[in-house]
């Protein structure tokens, strides 16, 4: 039976695309049937796929409302659905988050963005109510700039949301838009410092899905 990690922020530049390309190579390369789903209009991950020539990770476009269902005639044989979501379209939110066993929250350092998690923050919540709890849903950092206190001071703020922060996510490097240029995750460097943020955050994604957040 497939897991479904959907990767959402209602706010644009998150580091969504960036974290989900990235988790799905290394669930992949853990020798796991790994599915990209980009249910953004604007395309990013098919864009990326495309830059690739489809080589690397399988991925499909579906963005629109019938996600759950959709998914359900598409997913046989894959052991992980990764779905990078859509910004600031509410009802492909809550269509991602339908579908999800574990909703991942990439969160930058700064005010605006904790401020924007609070409409995704309510929908998790509403979903909550009818599913018995479910799904998981966490925060990682993302682009935290390296030897600043900004990282811990956002995990802080994020407390009042009441879902966990995780300890691993990733930091400015240049590593991330070059890949993706290329089609590419950071894997091409698997010793990288990036593919080793990358790493801990599968790893620790993968013990909460499995313990509970």
């Amino acid at each position: 039976m497939h897991k479904v990690i959907a990767v959402l922020n209602t706010k644009g530049g998150s580091g969504k695309t960036t974290i989900a390309t990235n988790l799905a190579h290394a669930l992949q390369r853990d020798g796991t049937k790994v599915l990209l789903v980009d249910a953004d209009p604007q395309g990013s991950a098919r864009d990326w796929n495309e830059a690739n020539g489809g080589s690397l990770i399988p991925v499909v476009g579906l963005d629109r409302e019938t996600l759950a269902k959709d998914l359900q005639a598409i997913s046989a044989g894959y052991d992980w659905i990764v779905i990078d979501g859509a910004p600031q379209v509410a009802k492909l939110s809550v269509a991602a988050v339908k579908a999800a066993d574990l909703v991942l929250i990439p969160v930058q350092p700064s005010p605006y963005d904790i401020w924007a998690c609070s409409d995704l923050v309510d929908i998790i919540a509403a979903r909550r109510e009818v599913t018995d709890g479910k799904p998981i849903a966490v925060f990682a950092i993302s682009r935290t700039i390296k030897n600043t206190k900004l990282g811990g001071e956002v995990a802080k703020a994020l407390e009042e949301y009441n879902l966990p922060v995780l300890k691993a996510g990733t930091t400015q490097r240049v590593a991330y838009p070059t890949t993706a240029a290329l089609g590419l995750t950071v894997f091409s460097d698997p010793h990288s410092d990036a593919a080793s943020e990358i790493d801990a955050l599968k790893n620790e994604v993968l013990k909460v899905m499995k313990h509970g957040a």
